[in-house]
């Protein structure tokens, strides 16, 4: 899996997912990889740096921490890992959202129900 990027902090998301627990559901993490790499954090930024609110609006997130054991070939410890789980909100937004993150496994990126994200110029 190669993502195409559109700067060296943020990946080209160019297909919406169709899947209303993409990325919102800890069974249905966004699997960035890179962990064996050393870059599995760098590419969860990634990911999220390429996310636009609903309408375009700049995002805001953090992240609150690792959650939820699960069974990987590419974990660190006894073939597991842990998911990070990141607040999302923007200006105008209702309510944080809680995106979690699988940095052990790669997948086809694709962008949340809900959100947007950023175009090459």
């Amino acid at each position: 899996m190669e993502v195409e990027s559109l700067d060296e902090d943020t990946y080209l998301l160019t297909e919406a997912s169709n899947d209303k627990s993409y990325g919102y559901n800890k069974l249905n993490p966004i699997k960035v990889g890179g962990s064996s790499e050393s870059s599995g954090p760098k590419n969860e930024r990634r990911f999220l740096n390429a996310l636009l609110g609903p309408n375009g609006e700049e995002i805001m997130y953090f992240r609150a921490g690792s959650c939820c054991p699960f069974s990987t070939p590419n974990g660190p410890f006894n073939n597991s890992g842990l998911l990070d789980r990141y607040r999302v909100v923007w200006n105008g937004a209702t309510d944080t959202l809680d995106i979690f993150i699988n940095m052990y496994d790669k997948g086809d990126l694709k962008i949340p129900v809900g959100l947007s994200a950023k175009k090459k110029d």
